[in-house]
């Protein structure tokens, strides 16, 4: 995959765009500014689009599930078979993404990556690489076709969701067991920090657990001899179907100028690996939420993305992204509808 290639191909951020959208801004009748990041949210998103006038009326949540083969080393607090019921409730629309991205006003879609069985439920959009990958304290998780075909399928779902679907913007969601061990692995070696910062309780383990997960961490880095200036070769060793179909999300949102929600730390480790691979994927990522895990504002802070909500958050699934769209719509409403400072003789 040629990389240096999809970079080329990013239209450049829309400056002018965005500079209509600052100046209408500073022309409604309040203080200057007074909305914080809420601005700055709709400013990032008009140099995305291309346009000063926020249009979020069509919006997905894309939740991709996929199995991790290092789940064997009892480093989650659930067992593996959770990722395929899981993905049942989401195809149903009864689990907590589900019942957030409609409260939102939000669709929600379940992309089956490579769970360790064929997601056997209607509504799920299958582009099922294999059953899960390898474990990562073994050998690397996936080849490098294999993690180009679920980069390539993130890309080309973020075209489908625009051109087929008529989507506006896009959040990212996942489903997987393990993938908290994962993405520490990631995220140890392109922060350069130690598993042991990097890598955190996941969705809730004792002390001992966490102790064997940081372990995994270290030994997965030193037997799959990562170069940490090859963000690809990181990716393909250290992470999961899921995480390189976000990083394909995320290319995607750039090459076809849609934003992309970046949810917790998870999709934020892949928000990080496709800036590192696409320099200019960067503009088209919008933060939602900072999450429990320990690295989640390190990832941020790499990604000088500033989020908007910090509410503790660590379910996952996409519902820290999701919980970014009324407040976008209200931000949205201010910026239409209110009256301008030569409205009111000013």
């Amino acid at each position: 995959m040629d990389f240096e290639k999809i970079n080329s191909q990013i239209p450049d951020f829309n400056q002018a765009a965005a500079d209509e959208a600052a100046a209408h801004w500073n022309n409604c009748a309040k203080p200057v500014g007074s909305l914080g990041e809420l601005e700055a949210l709709l400013i990032r998103i008009a140099g995305v689009t291309g346009s000063a006038a926020p249009d979020f009326s069509r919006r997905a949540v894309v939740i991709v599930a996929a199995d991790n083969g290092v789940v064997t080393h009892g480093i989650a607090s659930t067992p593996p078979e959770i990722t395929v019921t899981m993905s049942g409730f989401m195809a149903k629309k009864r689990s907590s993404v589900c019942i957030m991205a409609k409260a939102a006003n939000c669709d929600s879609y379940v992309v089956d990556m490579g769970c360790f069985k064929k997601l056997p439920f209607d509504g799920i959009i299958d582009r099922h690489i294999s059953d899960g990958t390898a474990d990562i304290s073994v050998t690397a998780a996936m080849s490098r076709g294999q993690c180009e075909q679920a980069v390539q399928a993130g890309i080309d779902l973020v075209r489908d969701f625009k051109f087929t679907g008529g989507y506006k913007i896009l959040a990212t969601g996942e489903m997987g067991i393990g993938n908290t061990t994962t993405s520490s692995a990631i995220a140890s070696v392109l922060l350069q920090r130690t598993p042991a910062e990097v890598t955190g309780r996941g969705a809730g383990l004792t002390d001992d657990a966490l102790e064997r997960k940081i372990k995994i961490v270290e030994k997965a880095i030193s037997v799959n001899r990562v170069d940490p200036l090859d963000p690809f070769d990181v990716l393909r060793k250290l992470g999961g179907y899921d995480i390189a179909a976000m990083v394909g999300l995320f290319l995607g949102g750039a090459l076809y100028s849609v934003p992309i929600v970046v949810d917790g730390f998870i999709s934020a480790v892949a928000a990080y690996t496709a800036r590192r691979l696409c320099p200019k994927s960067y503009y088209a990522m919008v933060a939602s939420h900072v999450s429990a895990e320990p690295a989640a504002k390190m990832i941020l802070s790499a990604l000088e993305l500033n989020a908007v909500i910090h509410a503790g958050m660590r379910l996952g699934e996409g519902t820290g992204a999701v919980a970014i769209f009324p407040l976008l719509d209200m931000a949205a409403a201010v910026y239409r509808d209110l009256m301008t400072f030569a409205d009111i003789g000013m």
